[in-house]
Order: C-alpha cells, then structure tokens, then sequence
C-alpha cells in the first residue's frame, strides 16, 4: 500500500493494470541483471539506450497482454503514467522499434527472464517445502516456418554389418539422460520450430507449427521451472531435465505427471531425487486397459478412493496455469521467431504471472 501512495504523490491516480504492474517491477527488480554499460563499449559511438527501461516495457507487455512490440511502444507514449513506470520521462525519449527489436534480441541471448524468475524463486522457496509439482506441457504455436525433416539418405551409415555381428543398440533416450548433466539434457533436446501432434483429453488430435512449452508448477499455481523444445518432442523426453532443473530451486515431495511421462526411467529418476512419483498409467494394451476399466468401477462401487488418486487431481494447477500465460500474458501472442526469443517471450509472462499468484497466496 505504501509503495501505491507514494507512485501515487508522483504520477496521480493510478488504474488497476498500473498497480498490478508497479508490483510485479518492485518484486522482480530486473535491474538487478542488467548492466547499462560504463564500459568501453558505452565510451564510443551514440549512446545506448536504457536496457533497465526496455526490461521494464516487455514486463509491462506481458501485463497488459499487449500483443505485438509497436502496440506496445503506442500505449506507452500514449500513456504518460505507463511511461513513467517504465522510466521515461517524455514521448520523445521512447526508443524506436529498432531498439526494442535489438535490446530483446540481448535479453533472449542473456535469458534474463529465466535468471530472474530463477532468482526470486529461490528468494521466495529457501527455506519452504512444496508438496506436490504438476508435470504438463503445452502446445505454442509461432509464425515461422517449420523445420524441414533430416532425409534418411544424410544419416551416417556404415552399410551393413558383417555376417555373425551384430550391429551396435542405439540407447534409449532417456537411459542416456540419467547419466548426463543439466546443460547437456538440456543441450540435447531439440529446439528448432517443427510440427507437432498431441491427443487431447477427449480424444481428438491437436496438431501446430511452432513449439511446445514445458513447467513445473508448485502448489498454489506458482510455476518452479520450464523449458521450451520443439514441438515434437514427446514430454517424456523433458520430464528428467525438467525435474532436475526444479530440485536445484525447490525441495518437493511428490512429482505429479499424466500417462505420458509413465515410464521406469521417470520413476527411477524420481525416487533417486528424494520424491514419491505418482504418475497416471498408460495401459498400452487392450487387455490392461479392459483390466483397468474394472478396477475403477470396483473401487467406485467399494465407495474407496486411492489416494494417489486424490493426490492426482493437484496435477490441474499446471493446466490452469497455462491457460492463464496464454490468455493474460501473452502466451498467444508469439510474434518473434527463433527458440531463444520464443522462451524470452513466454519467460516474461512466466515470471509476470509467478509473481502475481505469489502475490494472491500472501493476500
């Protein structure tokens, strides 16, 4: 409240949006990770732009869902109080779209979303355990086009083997991810934009241009990690990376995921960090499905609950989440291309909105 009368004295009266976003700079204080420069650099030539005032404006962009960078210069010379929150003074002090274009081309090469959203994560979880993390992913559609497929004719071959050997197994991918480091599982997933494919709950299949997000989202609808790949990669291939990434910031006790992610090496994973896996079956076959199907209906007219079952059901707080990036910060809106600027995009409405469901967990 202190902070809003005293913006107040300063720019007048303040609507809802202007105070939502004063929050969100005074918790995130971006200007913590940039440096506007009294280096060599700085000495020659025009000089540069304030980079802590265009960190401000793309936050302000994610709560205000604005869509596309020239709105976003628009409504800020437009709006004189914005423009303050922002840190200019005059309309004539807004830098061109040129400059906007350039300082988040920076921002996407240094991750500054993800540096702070890591940073005020381990603020804010330091000396808290969080109960269950929500496992999911979510299609991200771009305006680029996709990726062409390698040709098989291009992959190394040796031709065939001779007679009595046997040629070399390929490992599994995620047999390899158990013995590889962060960067490296990170550096291995694929990340240029594709096509992908993915069955909804009802049945029907979704298919898109573009990417696929990745999260982890604490109790409470706060999301702990995420990453960005390719939008055909199967979540499977991003659970170990994803859960790896998330135990360096939070300690949780359960790791709660969809039948996509059922498979031992997840599981094995899991436990191997501390965690209760509790992850939906996939049958696979005819026959466990039928079995399956039986066993749920016994047990509705046991009247009795699993409580891995009520456990489960936390696993929405992922999708509520990511229907929130997509319709209040700018998760539709991807109008940049390339994977470094697709995950800086979707980072400042992540960490936008992780500070506006922490902020409703205080209040």
């Amino acid at each position: 409240m202190m902070l809003f009368c005293f913006a107040e004295e300063l720019l007048g009266p303040l609507t809802v949006p202007q105070k939502k976003l004063l929050g969100v700079l005074e918790i995130a204080r971006v200007e913590r990770f940039i440096s506007d420069g009294d280096d060599a650099k700085a000495s020659r030539g025009r000089p540069q732009k304030s980079r802590a005032a265009l960190a401000r404006a793309f936050v302000a962009k994610a709560v205000y869902n604005i869509d596309s960078t020239r709105a976003l210069i628009e409504r800020i010379r437009s709006d004189p109080q914005l423009r303050r929150i922002c840190g200019w003074t005059h309309q004539h002090e807004v830098p061109s779209e040129s400059t906007f274009s350039r300082a988040f081309g920076e921002f996407a090469r240094s991750c500054l979303p993800d540096q702070v959203h890591r940073a005020l994560i381990d603020e804010s979880y330091e000396e808290e355990i969080v109960g269950h993390h929500s496992r999911d992913s979510t299609a991200i559609k771009a305006r680029e086009r996709p990726a062409t497929k390698k040709s098989a004719l291009a992959k190394d071959t040796h031709g065939q083997p001779r007679e009595g050997e046997t040629p070399p197994k390929e490992q599994r991918h995620l047999v390899r991810q158990l013995d590889m480091s962060l960067p490296e599982m990170e550096e291995d997933l694929p990340g240029e934009c594709n096509r992908g494919a993915k069955r909804k709950a009802k049945g029907y299949r979704q298919s898109w241009n573009g990417y696929k997000l990745h999260a982890d989202v604490a109790d409470g609808g706060v999301p702990i990690s995420y990453l960005v790949t390719s939008a055909s990669v199967h979540d499977s291939q991003v659970a170990i990376p994803l859960a790896t990434k998330s135990a360096k910031r939070v300690t949780n006790l359960y790791d709660v995921m969809d039948s996509a992610y059922d498979a031992k090496e997840i599981r094995l994973h899991s436990e191997r960090l501390g965690h209760v896996p509790i992850i939906d079956e996939n049958p696979r076959t005819h026959a466990r499905k039928a079995a399956k199907k039986r066993e749920a209906k016994a047990q509705r007219a046991a009247g009795w609950v699993p409580p891995e079952r009520v456990r489960y059901h936390e696993r929405s707080t992922v999708e509520r989440v990511f229907g929130r990036l997509k319709d209040e910060y700018g998760g539709r809106h991807i109008r940049v291309r390339g994977h470094a600027k697709v995950l800086c995009h979707l980072g400042f409405g992540i960490l936008a909105l992780t500070i506006d469901q922490m902020t409703r967990l205080v209040c």
